[in-house]
């Protein structure tokens, strides 16, 4: 076993000469608005009209997009020009108004590929999600909305690649779990450095309780814990209006998907776990679900498939980065049995218990079973492997042990699967190797899993952790090859043949900038899928 207490700051290696344009970090260094020159190159033959109405500063939240296709991608803000209101009107009057918006080609906006107008609705918090269609694929495109003769920042993004090609690479960041008030998002300023493709954000986007001013002051607004659509519209806008948050998603898109603070933590399906809704009845949960879950959709890059009906939402979806990768983002929180009390119990290996649900574990294998991707990749939310210093193993993968057996045999069922499982949660690093049987270390290797710390959550509110690296540390597991502490997130690139992990962390999250540094590198290939320290 060997451990790094002091690892030193780096800069980020060199990205692989295929983009073109100006760097992400110069799009946003230099203030969208004057950097991309849009007050001399306003959208031509705008149709919105500057309103009376209209306070100004709509554009507070800034702009985001996500859910790339090869002629598609969604782009998405939000007219709040006081986002904190705690009526959760965002500051803005109950009336419809027309936006405009505009998609291009370059960032000085001369060549306007598609361009249109949509209404932002009180009913949604005035937020608007245009799917762009007819695009080209592999393709970056910039693009900015206009509302009342107020003009949003720019914002950068990429289609996927044409079907059937297999691209050169490809290489997205993963990141999770950033309570506000436990410190600043330093991380994301290291993450437009590293100027990835995608940005898979794997739940824990904000924390519905209050859990009073953090180390650096941060306050959650409403005072409290949410219960209500205000509440919990203030709450995530609370995130969405921090500038490392503004700056990381108008810089890439995102493929999202929520685990259980977005809602209450450690809930089940209908069965809330903890806080100040426990004891609440089926009906009165779902009541909370649906206010969460309509914010959450208001404020996230979503196509209209995800906007949610009551408390029901259609959050796991597959995209796909030519044949080089399957995104098989999924939903481990809406569908799951309620937790056992003991993950070693008879009751974890019940094959009656589902984490998935029947319907999405079934679409996932067939997905499984028939893919003809390099990588297969699955985003989600908790440890598909747990240790034995995992804290409540019973509400990971460990405690629905049969579900977990029915993907390992999936997976195992067709060699031409080759798995990447990305997890978070548990606010700490690890890289572990994918065995077909956890129980046995000479058991076949089916692919790879790597926990992301958290962009902030710590495990000892106002201790700013200290970064470690730890490789091999258990030898009862020999599959989990390391694992660290601090804050930060990991970087993924795939080629057809190779995958490389890396795990970033910063020095400190109390300061509004810090240095990082890698902690650990790991790749794998399809042939040889296990861990390999870089």
């Amino acid at each position: 076993m060997t451990s790094s207490d002091n690892i030193p700051a780096d800069t980020p290696p060199a990205r692989p000469p295929h983009r073109t344009g100006v760097t992400r970090r110069t799009l946003l260094a230099a203030g969208a608005t004057t950097a991309l020159g849009i007050a001399a190159a306003t959208p031509a033959q705008a149709s919105s009209r500057p309103s009376p109405h209209l306070p100004d500063e709509v554009f507070a939240l800034g702009v985001a997009s996500g859910d790339p296709l090869p002629e598609a991608v969604v782009i998405w803000t939000r007219l709040a020009p006081d986002p904190l209101r705690l009526d959760g009107t965002g500051g803005m009057p109950p009336e419809t108004f027309p936006v405009d918006w505009e998609i291009a080609e370059d960032e000085l906006f001369r060549k306007v590929v598609h361009r249109g107008t949509q209404p932002a609705t009180a009913d949604d918090a005035h937020s608007v999600h245009v799917d762009v269609r007819g695009l080209r694929a592999g393709r970056e495109y910039y693009y900015r909305f206009r509302a009342g003769g107020q003009i949003s920042p720019a914002g950068r993004t990429r289609t996927a690649p044409v079907p059937g090609s297999r691209p050169a690479r490809v290489r997205f960041a993963v990141a999770c779990c950033q309570r506000f008030t436990d410190g600043y998002y330093t991380a994301y300023q290291d993450m437009l450095r590293y100027d990835p493709d995608l940005v898979f954000h794997l739940g824990d986007y904000f924390y519905e309780k209050d859990n009073g001013a953090g180390p650096v002051g941060r306050q959650h607004l409403p005072v409290g814990e949410c219960m209500t659509l205000p509440d919990y519209r203030v709450r995530i806008a609370q995130v969405r209006i921090d500038p490392d948050m503004r700056a990381i998603h108008a810089s890439a898109p995102f493929l999202v998907t929520f685990d259980d603070h977005e809602v209450s933590g450690n809930y089940a399906g209908d069965i809330p776990e903890t806080g100040a809704g426990a004891g609440a009845t089926v009906e009165e949960f779902r009541l909370r679900k649906a206010a969460a879950y309509k914010s959450y959709w208001e404020h996230m890059p979503l196509r209209s498939a995800q906007r949610p009906s009551g408390a029901d939402i259609q959050l796991y979806r597959r995209l796909y980065w030519g044949k080089l990768a399957t995104f098989n983002i999924l939903d481990t929180r809406q569908y799951r049995s309620d937790q056992v009390t003991d993950a070693d119990s008879p009751e974890a290996y019940d094959p009656s218990r589902t984490i998935l649900g029947a319907q999405q574990e079934r679409w996932l294998l067939k997905d499984l079973e028939h893919t003809g991707s390099s990588w297969d990749v699955l985003a989600q939310q908790v440890p598909f492997f747990a240790d034995p210093d995992i804290a409540h193993p019973e509400d990971k993968w460990d405690g629905y042990r049969a579900a977990r057996e029915n993907v390992l045999r999936g997976m195992a069922a067709n060699p031409n699967c080759h798995p990447v499982v990305l997890s978070g949660d548990i606010h700490k690093n690890r890289a572990a190797e994918l065995k077909r049987d956890f129980s046995d270390p000479a058991s076949k290797t089916l692919g790879v899993e790597f926990t992301t710390t958290s962009i902030t959550s710590s495990p000892t509110i106002g201790v700013d952790e200290k970064v470690t690296a730890k490789f091999d540390p258990v030898p009862a597991t020999p599959h989990l090859r390391f694992e660290g502490n601090g804050r930060g997130y990991v970087t993924v690139e795939l080629t057809p043949d190779q995958l490389r992990a890396d795990f970033r962390a910063v020095t400190t999250i109390l300061s509004t900038s810090s240095p990082a540094s890698t902690v650990a590198s790991f790749v794998s290939d399809p042939d040889r899928p296990g861990l390999r320290r870089a």
